[in-house]
């Protein structure tokens, strides 16, 4: 077998569970607590190659790298806001089957963007979970890309992993490519290894995981993971909501909102809304009182946000008094509600901005 037979059949650890690392070191000969060691190196310590887990001996390093490989890939491009915003086009390995074994040769010719945002002492990663999206609502850039692969969770993680300012990081969002509900299999297992005592041991509270509503996926999540999760609503009202965001038709805002109710968000986990404001179309104070009728009973926040034009769609902005009487409206009927700040516009890093579709042809 040559060289490069062998460095095609090489697994990625990256993604990898604990649990499935022990597995792996069994299989491999090791005792069990060898994959916990290697987990350290990997989510702790954050090694760059195999050689650099010096608790193991020399043996079980050369067995271990003639199998497998860490799996990271450094960002190839940044763009850099001048609000400090920074935007990295991260190479990534997709793939159509769950079941299909990751290995190192397996990546394409297809990439993710991934937001870094600092502000102050809280630094925030807007992570992609899918390389274009099917979700295709009317506003969003990513939709209009189309759907081209999941992510692994390797993926996911590397956009950790491999990020330069990855230490200054307070928390992450599920809210760059992609619908994370999609893809849940690898969007659960990548939050499990962030959250798990023996992964990265982040608490799920730093974490928020967006979604637009998909039936059944949605539950799923909530009954297995305790990250926060934000809903894009952007409209009350369902005939509206259809025509901005197809999803509505799998699973409405009221269905979403009455599987919401049933869970508990009254401590540390929190729910919260993102409602992007259209001029004339979602932005009046009757809007607000049919938001404020939807969210009743339900412990959460709603989230307003800046339209950013994308081409070939045409719809307006509504301007800043217009979210302020909203805003002031909702806050004031007991709905807590901000106008969240834009970041990394003049960057297309923007909510609604991120898309990869001309990027593989020129790289």
């Amino acid at each position: 077998m040559n060289q490069s037979t062998m460095t095609k059949e090489k697994k990625v650890l990256l993604g990898m569970t604990v649990a499935e690392m022990k597995d792996m070191a069994r299989s491999l000969g090791m005792p069990s607590f060898t994959g916990t060691q290697i987990a350290s190196w990997i989510y702790e310590k954050n090694a760059r190659s195999i050689d650099e887990m010096t608790n193991l001996s020399k043996k079980n390093r050369e067995l271990l790298a003639e199998h497998y490989c860490i799996g990271s890939m450094e960002p190839i491009d940044c763009q850099r806001s001048i609000d400090g915003t920074i935007k990295y086009l991260f190479p990534v390995r997709t793939t159509s089957n769950q079941q299909q074994q990751e290995t190192e040769d397996s990546r394409n010719r297809l990439f993710v963007e991934t937001v870094f945002i600092p502000d102050g002492d809280r630094a925030t990663l807007c992570v992609s979970s899918q390389v274009g999206c099917k979700m295709n609502c009317l506003f969003c850039q990513t939709g209009k890309q189309g759907f081209e692969g999941q992510l692994t969770a390797g993926d996911i993680l590397n956009q950790i992993y491999s990020l330069p300012e990855r230490e200054q990081l307070t928390n992450i969002v599920f809210m760059g490519q992609g619908e994370p509900m999609d893809n849940l299999d690898n969007v659960l297992r990548a939050t499990e290894i962030l959250t798990a005592e023996d992964g990265y041991a982040w608490s799920p509270k730093r974490i928020t995981v967006s979604s637009v509503g998909i039936k059944d996926k949605l539950k799923l999540f909530l009954d297995r993971s305790q990250c926060h999760v934000a809903i894009s609503m952007h409209s009350p009202i369902h005939e509206q909501r259809t025509s901005l965001m197809p999803a509505e038709r799998g699973m409405s805002i009221s269905d979403t909102v009455e599987l919401l109710k049933q869970y508990d968000f009254t401590h540390q986990r929190r729910c919260s809304f993102e409602y992007i404001c259209f001029a004339g179309l979602n932005d009046s104070l009757e809007h607000g009182r049919k938001i404020i009728k939807l969210l009743e009973g339900l412990e959460c926040r709603v989230n307003l946000i800046r339209f950013h034009p994308i081409p070939n769609v045409d719809l307006p902005g509504a301007d800043e008094k217009r979210m302020e009487q909203l805003r002031d409206f909702l806050t004031s009927h007991g709905v807590f509600t901000t106008i969240r700040a834009s970041r990394g516009q003049d960057i297309y890093a923007a909510c609604g901005l991120l898309t990869t579709a001309q990027k593989a042809k020129r790289n």
